[in-house]
């Protein structure tokens, strides 16, 4: 009968058994294609393809549905705490714009996931002289994938480093690959910045090894920036295929004399401008010979009258860096 799903006649006309006739309409049925006819629910009739397909999906349309209005509930609540959240994270900021980290591997692994998460540009002032080689090897593969991946790098160290040659061949290698670097004669602290976000700066302590306080309050951390610049323009490009060795010489005789006018031992101007007591001295030397003196005081009379420390020299000439 035309209209209906008759299992004899159907198996008669296809040739094939009448089980496989009923494995057929049940595959027919799973899939709504057909349905007991009302009244007589032995009679299996066909169904359109999009009513089978709407019987299919439209409990899962309308969990979707469901779900979608979850989601957009709970956005809608969530938002409405929004201005609250804001409100106590401007406090918390306030309350938490430094913290001291003690441990030596908390700090690491801070430094560490800030220098992998920097995003634009890592500033640093390495103050004290040579850094160990050790420290150095470390460093250069951390700084050669910041700049590859286009993270601005900047180092200052004091003049001293200059004639060191593991401090030479590392500049070597990160200028080559973009990395600017300059020295000064005399440098206040330790200090790296990432991103202008952040500021690392050492810990005063004298009975253990010093941890860092790290500096996140926006006014602070730009007024920390504006001290770096401030060094990084009076300070002297460190290219070692091509530097200038005289002039740096002149400028550290110049921190010398400064340093020895203030009425301070060998020790501490050697500490001051990371050389060694031995260097120092070496410089002190060569100055008292320079303006023929015999003793400290006479150098000190002969300086003045040379007016040598007039000689120094201003900032750098300004350099492009690109932002």
């Amino acid at each position: 009968m035309l209209g209906r799903f008759d299992h004899e006649q159907i198996a008669h006309a296809l040739g094939v058994p009448t089980e496989e006739i009923n494995c057929i309409a049940q595959t027919l049925s799973e899939l709504s294609l057909l349905h007991p006819m009302p009244g007589e629910p032995g009679t299996l009739v066909p169904v359109s393809p999009d009513a089978a397909a709407a019987d299919l999906v439209g409990p899962t349309e309308q969990q979707i549905r469901e779900l979608q209005q979850a989601v957009t509930d709970v956005r809608t609540r969530m938002r409405s705490l929004q201005p609250a959240y804001f409100e106590s994270r401007r406090r918390r900021n306030q309350a938490e714009a430094f913290d001291v980290i003690s441990d030596i591997s908390v700090l690491q692994a801070m430094l560490d996931d800030w220098g992998a998460r920097c995003r634009t540009e890592v500033l640093t002032a390495q103050p004290g002289g040579p850094r160990p080689s050790r420290y150095l090897d470390n460093a250069r593969p951390l700084t050669l994938a910041r700049l590859a991946r286009g993270v601005q790098v900047r180092h200052l160290y004091q003049h001293t480093v200059r004639s060191d040659l593991a401090t030479t061949s590392y500049v070597r290698v990160v200028t080559g690959a973009g990395a600017e670097v300059r020295t000064t004669d005399e440098l206040i602290d330790r200090i790296v910045i990432y991103d202008r976000e952040v500021v690392f700066l050492p810990e005063r302590v004298d009975d253990r090894p010093p941890g860092a306080v790290v500096v996140r309050e926006p006014t602070l951390v730009a007024f920390l920036c504006k001290v770096y610049e401030h060094l990084w323009d009076t300070s002297t490009p460190f290219a070692p295929d091509t530097e200038t060795q005289p002039a740096v010489a002149d400028d550290l005789k110049r921190s010398i004399i400064k340093l020895m006018a203030q009425g301070h031992k060998d020790e501490l101007v050697a500490r001051r401008l990371g050389m060694s007591v031995r260097t120092c001295r070496r410089y002190i030397s060569q100055i008292m010979e320079e303006v023929e003196s015999t003793s400290r005081f006479q150098a000190g009379v002969n300086v003045a009258l040379s007016r040598l420390l007039d000689g120094a020299h201003g900032p750098a000439p300004q350099v492009d860096q690109g932002h």
